[in-house]
């Protein structure tokens, strides 16, 4: 156990990356990750902190404003699929108003809570069974909720209370 202990306290000390170039503790650089993930861009107190670009190994990247280590602010956060979000960011979460473009073309333009739907957007959907769909309203924990109106391509609409995604009249 003491062991364990003594691996445990140490790990922050072995680290896991380094600075490969310009000042990474206050000021601008570039730091390479053992995972394979990279950052440059601007830090304070050796965390990114201000305008930076995020790499994963797998991928991802994030471009945009940072506070003390977390993505806080504007940015854009794109996906090896294709799919991409442009927008506000609180503690690494999309946070505040956004635009989530999906893979397949479907499009949700609103407002997150925690890196959910939450409040008022509208989601128009690209392919699949519901191409062509929209819904304009309410979302709660990204579920429709709330007043809103869904219109399907065939020109079918639903307008009133929504519940966990399900009509429930007006």
């Amino acid at each position: 156990m003491k062991k364990l202990l003594l691996i445990l306290l140490c790990l922050p000390m072995i680290g896991f990356g380094q600075c490969i170039s310009g000042d990474c503790n206050n000021g601008y650089g570039t730091y390479s990750y053992t995972n394979g993930d990279k950052y440059v861009g601007e830090s304070k107190d050796n965390k990114s902190h201000g305008n930076g670009t995020y790499t994963y190994a797998n991928g991802e990247k994030y471009i945009g404003e940072y506070k003390y280590g977390k993505a806080n602010g504007q940015g854009i956060y794109t996906y090896p699929s294709g799919a991409k979000y442009v927008g506000e960011f609180k503690y690494n979460n999309k946070h505040g108003q956004g635009t989530y473009t999906y893979a397949d073309g479907s499009k949700y333009i609103g407002e997150y809570k925690d890196d959910k739907k939450d409040g008022s957007g509208t989601h128009t959907y690209g392919n699949g069974q519901w191409k062509g769909d929209k819904y304009v309203g309410e979302f709660k924990n990204d579920k429709r909720n709330g007043q809103g109106t869904y219109t399907m391509a065939n020109g079918t609409v639903y307008k009133g209370l929504w519940k966990n995604s399900k009509f429930l009249g007006k």
